[in-house]
Order: structure tokens, then sequence, then C-alpha cells
């Protein structure tokens, strides 16, 4: 193409030359999204043959176990490797002990049995925290008013064995008591179970955007709120002083959640340690994308694929979306 009269003979340096097409495009991506980073959280119900949509999440829905195992061969089709379990437990089987999570034939420990016989290729990540087992909503025991930390330890400890003894690959405790990989660890070593991995949800925050998982499983607290133990959202250098001391105590892979409201820290984790990273782009961030492109002010698949690519770019290998099936369906055209 000839120059105009009077064009800028200095501009030699042009970065449009790279957007010019699609193939150039791709050619000099610096960050890839790929079905491979995806986690597909799963929300279990009792029964047979059972989907019960979720209001607040727009094609989410819960699933009895048949019907889970069928998400799980759709999810291993399409290239996502992982499955995150959440049970809705019935509140006749809740105690102030979540004494429900430690029964070998609970909802969740069949559904690991299930699936990993039904899918064996896939992993199976579980969390570990009391709060959908408990009367009490929150994630460690109450006691007199207060979530008490040290006495909440071994029950996290043995929730995270009878897990493992189910075959799951990974625990994940999301309750953000302090020690507790430690425990953990040492209670799966202890029961020959040193190949169960450790998925540390290490800072997690105190965020408004969790309500409508809380309406999936029914696991609010019942009363005052997750602000002693879940992180202030204002503490950034706090949540490397938690990274550190779960690195120290054995994790495996190290968790920020919310994901889009705490870009930076994952950028602080990917650029600070050597674990492999994972963020969750949470039940709130999933659903103002939903609503808004209901209402017609965002084009839903650009804007999914748009912010976990971001999520990526900030340096997440391991992604846990609720639109993880639809995105690896898109990646894959």
């Amino acid at each position: 193409m000839t120059r105009s009269k009077g064009s800028l003979d200095s501009l030699v340096r042009r970065p449009r030359r790279n957007r010019k097409g699609v193939a150039v495009r791709s050619m000099v991506a610096e960050t890839d999204l790929l079905p491979r980073n995806l986690v597909l959280p799963l929300f279990l119900i009792d029964g047979k043959e059972k989907r019960e949509p979720i209001g607040a999440m727009p094609g989410v829905a819960r699933f009895s176990i048949d019907l889970a195992i069928g998400e799980a061969r759709k999810a291993f089709a399409v290239g996502i490797p992982s499955l995150a379990l959440f049970p809705r437990i019935d509140d006749k089987k809740k105690d102030s002990f979540a004494r429900e999570s430690k029964n070998p034939d609970n909802l969740l420990l069949r559904a690991v049995r299930e699936i990993k016989s039904a899918v064996p290729e896939l992993s199976i990540i579980t969390d570990v925290a009391m709060d959908p087992y408990s009367t009490d909503g929150h994630d460690g025991l109450v006691r007199d008013g207060q979530v008490v930390n040290d006495d909440t330890l071994p029950i996290l400890a043995e929730m995270a064995v009878a897990k493992a003894k189910a075959g799951a690959d990974w625990v994940a405790p999301s309750d953000m008591m302090d020690g507790r990989v430690g425990a953990i660890r040492r209670a799966l070593d202890d029961g020959g179970y040193t190949d169960t991995s450790i998925l540390s949800y290490c800072a997690k925050y105190a965020s408004a955007f969790y309500g409508p998982f809380r309406e999936a499983l029914d696991s609010a607290p019942r009363s005052g709120d997750k602000k002693t133990y879940q992180m202030d959202p204002a503490n950034r250098r706090e949540a490397m002083r938690e990274a550190r001391l779960d690195i120290a105590e054995g994790a495996d892979a190290l968790m920020v959640k919310p994901a889009l409201c705490y870009l930076d820290v994952v950028a602080d984790f990917s650029r600070k340690f050597e674990l492999p990273i994972a963020a969750y782009f949470v039940s709130g961030e999933y659903s103002m994308i939903c609503a808004a492109a209901e209402k017609g002010w965002l084009d839903r698949r650009r804007a999914l694929l748009e912010s976990h690519l971001s999520v990526r770019r900030a340096g997440a290998s391991i992604i846990f979306t609720y639109a993880a099936l639809e995105l690896a369906g898109w990646l894959n055209e």
C-alpha cells in the first residue's frame, strides 16, 4: 500500500499490524483458554432422575447421582478434566458437628464412588467444610455463638479422610480455619492416602458474590456472617501470608475465590509461587453475566469467554466455573 502525501515516515512501529486478521491475531496471542483449564462444579441431590433448576443461576441445576454421571460424561467428552462436587443435604441429616459428612453412604461419598466408576479418567475434587452438613451453616464448629478454630480441625481432617477413602483425587478445604491444611495432610498421610492432593482455598474472601451458591445448597449461616474467618476484601498482602502458610503445611495447589474481583491476587500468586493456581468464577459472577445477557445488555458468549480469559491472563491455570460446558463447546469449535 502506497503512503499518502504527508504521511509520517517515522511511524515504523505499528502495533496494529499484529491485529490485521484472525490468523495473525491467533499466532501472536499471549494467553489461551482451553477446556483442560476448566473445572465443572456439580450440585448433588438425593433421588433418581432428578434435575432441579436453580433460579438464581440460569442454566445450572442440582442433579441426582444418576443424572450427574451423565453430566460427568459430557464434561469428559469435551475435554474438561475435573469435576467439583457439592451436595445439598437434607436438614434432618444436619447437626452441629457435621456428623453426616463422615457417613460412608452419604450423598457426596456415594457420588464420588459412582462417578469414578462410570468415568474413571475424570479427576474428582471434593470440598472440605462443615457448612453443607451443619445446622449452624458455618464452615467451622460453632460454640457460644463463635466459630472456634482448633476444635474444627479434627472434624475437617476426618471429613477429608472419608472423601479420600471414597476415591476423591483432591480434597479442597474451603473453610479458612487456621492450620487446617496441615491437619488434613497429617490425617491423609496417617490413613495411607499420601497420593490424595490438597487444593487449598487459601484466599477465600467474604464476598457478596456467593449468594446464588448458598441458594443452591441451602447453606447460608443461620446467624452472623463469615467475616471472622473468610478474608476482608480490602486485603491483598494478607493473601500472600495465607498462601505461604498453606504451602508450608502441604498444599498442592492454591485457590483464589472469587475470581474477577481478585485478579490482582491471582496475579500475585502466579508470580510468587510455583504451585498451580486456581480461581473460582463464583455464582454471583456467573449470574450477573447471565442476567445482563438476558436483558440484552451484553453478548453472553463473548462476555463469558472474555471474562474467563482474563482469569487465565492473570495467571490461573485452573478455573472453577458453572459455564464450563458452554465454554468448552465454544472453545472446541
